[in-house]
């Protein structure tokens, strides 16, 4: 089984390269399933229901989202309605949405199961991530309770501690542990030694001629003057590199191999293998 796994998508620019990309490419990489993480997908601010459909539409099986969850506040029904969206898991208990999925592969009979967490260093006060996870993994395995062929893991954190920490403390439970929210993608694909492959940050699918994604000149403008005048951030719109990790999963339901996306835009093009 092979997954397709993509960073923050950020802005219009970010939507169109995503939703081209897996129109083009989902059948090309063999993609049996595709996530999206789109909690910039608004205008650099959340997610819509119109969104949510373009990715569905597009091929995209789950969309993980992140700090910016609940930005859009014209239809908190969506995230109860919408079975494939999926939020941070350690929020507190009543928040609307569901932590994690389980998700059916069309016509394979396979079940992979997508569990969004968010991070606590640097960031918003969140229940504790390590605590949350446990709790969920004592009701799913791999291969074995409820049937999961696939357990991936969108963690949404700042720190890079914190993301390398949850991904050995998961080592050989899950599939692979995924980092987003900075925007960056960083170089560390593994997989570790009992089989769960990692990543600090996937990147985004964004302008990056742009401050992580929004116009330069406004971020600037706040970082040398602390001047907020041009109010609130606006999403770079030129042409947008798309980020990911391709994912291969082996028969026991953990990492096989890893292989980086990087394509289009700003960024120089890269697939490393691991």
């Amino acid at each position: 089984m092979r997954i397709g796994f993509f960073g923050d998508v950020v802005g219009k620019a970010g939507r169109e390269a995503i939703v081209n990309y897996v129109n083009l490419n989902k059948s090309v990489y063999k993609l049996d399933f595709v996530i999206v993480n789109a909690e910039n997908a608004a205008h650099g601010f959340g997610i819509t229901q119109k969104i949510c459909d373009q990715l569905f539409e597009a091929g995209v099986d789950a969309i993980t989202l992140g700090n910016h969850t609940f930005d859009q506040k014209d239809d908190m029904q969506l995230f109860d309605r919408e079975m494939r969206l999926v939020r941070p898991l350690n929020y507190p208990a009543g928040t609307p949405g569901k932590g994690f999925r389980v998700i059916d592969i069309k016509n394979s009979g396979k079940r992979v199961l997508v569990i969004n967490l968010i991070g606590r260093l640097f960031m918003e006060y969140n229940d504790d991530p390590f605590r949350a996870i446990t709790v969920l993994l004592s009701d799913y395995e791999l291969g074995k309770k409820k049937s999961i062929d696939a357990i991936i893991i969108d963690f949404h954190a700042e720190a890079t501690a914190e993301k390398s920490a949850l991904a050995r403390y998961l080592d050989g439970k899950v599939t692979a542990v995924v980092g987003t929210h900075t925007h960056i993608p960083t170089a560390d694909l593994q997989i570790l030694k009992n089989g769960t492959g990692y990543l600090s940050d996937c990147g985004m699918c964004g302008d990056y001629d742009s401050v992580i994604g929004m116009d330069d000149v406004a971020s600037i403008m706040r970082f040398t003057q602390k001047i907020h005048a041009f109010g609130k951030m606006q999403p770079a719109q030129k042409e947008a590199t798309v980020c990911g990790v391709i994912i291969d999963v082996a028969d026991n339901g953990l990492c096989e191999n890893m292989q980086t996306v990087r394509v289009g835009g700003y960024l120089l093009e890269q697939k490393d293998c691991v």
